[in-house]
């Protein structure tokens, strides 16, 4: 078995949180390449970087990068401790590389078009749990991808860890 992308869509609230725990736990082994996939639905970036990667997404950007502030505000995006405790916790034990891909738009189809051009090989999402009523009015980014992905997707509620 050769070298795995494995996708975690990420918002930094706590049910993609759940996902990027649970992926860690049950689907990172050594030699995967675990990628972090976060889309910011604005455009408004005072740096006047995004422009350069609104299409294609921000190169992939290495843990120790994702990790410093500095570079980080650049792409937009501002991940949390604990986030970034799971990320060097799944590197270290697992000896997995750990990537981040920033895009900006929508994230349904944002996400969509990460899987087939980074390639992942499977997506993990979060489930904010809405009830039918919000999900039909709103749309479930999660029920999007599931069916639109070309890869096995897996949805993690919040409650499962």
């Amino acid at each position: 078995m050769g070298e795995r992308n494995v996708g975690v869509a990420m918002d930094f609230s706590a049910c993609s949180k759940a996902a990027l725990r649970w992926a860690a736990t049950n689907l990172a082994r050594r030699g995967d390449r675990l990628v972090l996939v976060h889309v910011n639905p604005s455009y408004q970036i005072e740096q006047g970087v995004v422009h350069l990667w609104e299409q294609d997404g921000s190169p992939l950007i290495p843990l120790y990068e994702f990790s410093n502030p500095l570079i980080t505000k650049r792409y937009g995006v501002s991940p949390d401790n604990e986030t970034l405790d799971i990320l060097a916790q799944v590197a270290n034990q697992r000896q997995v590389e750990v990537v981040a891909k920033v895009y900006w738009g929508d994230p349904m189809k944002k996400i969509c078009e990460g899987i087939e051009k980074i390639p992942l090989h499977c997506l993990v999402v979060g489930s904010r749990g809405l009830s039918k009523v919000k999900r039909a009015l709103l749309g479930s980014v999660s029920s999007y991808v599931v069916n639109h992905a070309t890869c096995p997707v897996t949805v993690v509620k919040e409650s499962a860890f």
